[in-house]
């Protein structure tokens, strides 16, 4: 069965990786949640997308006590997350202000999942393959996935010679072939951002594992048509 991934919660409902977001993701059926963790100047790890926040200020360079009210920690978000399973995607790209080639963050989401046991809960992504390769050799226990935007043969075999266990490619740069292509080499095919009734359709007639979506109770909708 292809899973519906609520992109940093239910994102189209609630404001982006907030908790709110991630109970309604629940609420709304969807099987997982998908979210970003970054770094603060005093060394918590929180939920948000981009490096900077609406004012300008980084994260990196703010003390968690001084983020807006509603941006989550780490904990606080996973717990929000309660009965589906999390995607933790770990930002860490060279063009951003906290780029951090020592994969701390990846160091530090590995204790706190570890904390958490029940491995099968758990996926972490990252666009920097050095990245996923580090908490892959952290904690082998837990499954990894390589972010990528065109799912090509060079990625696959990439990813499966590292032993993750899918690629997350672009949901416009995924192909039919490419998703056998994963296929079969062992990889699960997770694909982002979809809101898209049709091309979900589409993607679930070509046996995608995961669709990512800001919308989970359309996919849900969309996924129980093919059961009918």
């Amino acid at each position: 069965m292809t899973l519906v991934i609520a992109h940093r919660g239910a994102s189209r409902a609630e404001p982006e990786n907030t908790v709110a977001a991630f109970r309604r993701a629940g609420a709304l059926g969807a099987d997982g949640v998908e979210l970003d963790v970054r770094r603060t100047r005093d060394d918590r790890l929180v939920v948000h997308h981009d490096p900077v926040l609406a004012d300008g200020r980084v994260i990196r360079e703010t003390a968690s006590a001084d983020l807006p009210p509603g941006l989550p920690e780490l904990p606080a978000a996973l717990d929000a997350c309660d009965g589906m399973f999390v995607n933790v995607e770990i930002k860490n790209e060279e063009t951003e202000p906290d780029y951090d080639p020592s994969d701390w963050v990846a160091r530090r989401v590995a204790v706190e999942l570890q904390r958490r046991g029940d491995p099968t809960r758990w996926l972490v992504s990252s666009f920097r393959i050095e990245t996923v390769d580090t908490f892959r050799r952290l904690l082998p226990s837990l499954r990894t996935a390589w972010l990528v935007y065109g799912p090509t043969p060079e990625v696959i075999e990439r990813a499966a010679a590292s032993d993750h266990v899918a690629v997350h490619p672009c949901v416009e740069l995924v192909t039919e072939s490419s998703v056998r292509a994963a296929h079969a080499v062992g990889l699960a095919v997770n694909t982002w951002t979809c809101d898209d009734p049709v091309r979900m359709r589409e993607l679930l007639a070509w046996g995608v594992d995961g669709i990512c979506t800001n919308v989970p109770d359309v996919a849900v909708e969309v996924r129980a048509e093919r059961s009918v």
